[in-house]
This record gives C-alpha cells, structure tokens and sequence, in this order.
C-alpha cells in the first residue's frame, strides 16, 4: 500500500509549536503522514486550538476524569485505536505516558527533549528547568534529542539529536529560545528519518 499515510496522534499540554512545526512539515516535505488526533490533558490549550482551526480531531484526557489509572489507560488506548493511530509523537506533553500506552506502542512513541540526553533528562527536568540547569552546570553547549518513550524518563534510544551553542550571556530564556528554534527543525527531520526507515 504505497498511498498509505502513516497516522499519527499529537500528545500536548501547551501551545503545542512543536506539533505545529510537524504538521507544516509533513505538508511542506510531502511527508507520507497525517495526524488523526490531538490528545491534551488541558481542554482549551493552543494545540487542542490549531487542531480544531486545521480539522484535526481533538481529545481531551486527564486523569482527573477516571476514577483509577486503569481506567484512565484505558481510554487513551481507546482513544488511539478510534483514530487508528500508528505513532504516537509527545510535543510539550506534560504528563507521564501511562504504561499500558508505552507497551502496546512500544517503538511508536518519541519525545523532543530540550537537552542532550542522557544529560539533564528525568522527573523535573522538563521547560525553563532544563535550560537552568544546563547554565548553572557551565556547559557550553546544549541541543536538543528526539528519542523514543519508554517507562522511564528520557531513557529511551535516540533517534535523532543536533547541538545548540550556549553563548556568553545566556539566560535560560535566551537559551530556551535558540533551543527551541533548532526543535522546530529536528523534530520533523526525526519524522522524516522514522517514516523512510518504515518505508525500507
């Protein structure tokens, strides 16, 4: 089935400029993808709004709305086979794929990180935080890796990762900004490698 576009879902918690980057990507480069569903734990966020502005089918999930995590694994797996999803990509999602997830997608599921994983990965280490970090460890230099989701933190394998200098001078906002710059170009090169390595 060569006219077979692979499914993807978007997972977001914020302004979802990462998911964004990857559907004008996927236009752009004539990519053989299509996202099927944007999940965000926050009803009304600036992802679950470009989906709905660009006919991409919205789910709003939170674990606040089951009684039992089960349950709440349960609806997202639900969620996913409904929009018949192939790869999951996670874009500022803030919230710890549940384990039932990450096993029944086990190598369908990346993450951006705004670091150079293994460095400044794990529990906290997620925004502005990472960016302090890297600033207060001296390092002179940072990046950005897309790596695939496993049960753990960013311990998953890489699958793509490109560096970002840090310069004199730099807050973690300064920082933030250029890292985030060099995401919005890896993440839809990441895609890209996944999809020709599917194809091969």
């Amino acid at each position: 089935m060569a006219n077979h576009k692979t499914r993807l879902a978007a997972f977001c918690s914020g302004t979802g400029s990462n998911f964004q980057s990857l559907y004008h990507a996927i236009n752009e480069r004539g990519l053989p993808a299509e996202f099927t569903l944007c999940l965000s734990n926050r009803s009304e966020c600036g992802a679950i709004i470009f989906a709905r502005q660009h006919g991409i089918p919205t789910v709003h999930l939170s674990e606040k709305q089951h009684d039992t995590h089960k349950a709440f694994a349960a609806a997202m797996l639900g969620s996913l086979e409904e929009h018949a999803v192939d790869y999951i990509l996670l874009a500022g999602y803030l919230r710890k794929v549940p384990e039932a997830v990450v096993n029944a997608y086990s190598f369908r599921i990346l993450n951006i990180h705004p670091a150079l994983l293994p460095d400044f990965g794990g529990p906290g280490m997620y925004g502005i935080n990472v960016h302090k970090a890297v600033l207060e460890a001296g390092r002179n230099e940072s990046g950005a890796t897309v790596h695939y989701v496993d049960s753990e933190y960013d311990k998953g394998p890489v699958l793509l990762q490109r560096k970002v200098p840090v310069e004199a001078g730099d807050t973690p906002e300064s920082l933030a900004a250029r890292v985030l710059k060099c995401e919005h170009r890896l993440y839809p090169d990441a895609l890209e490698k996944l999809l020709i390595a599917k194809e091969l």
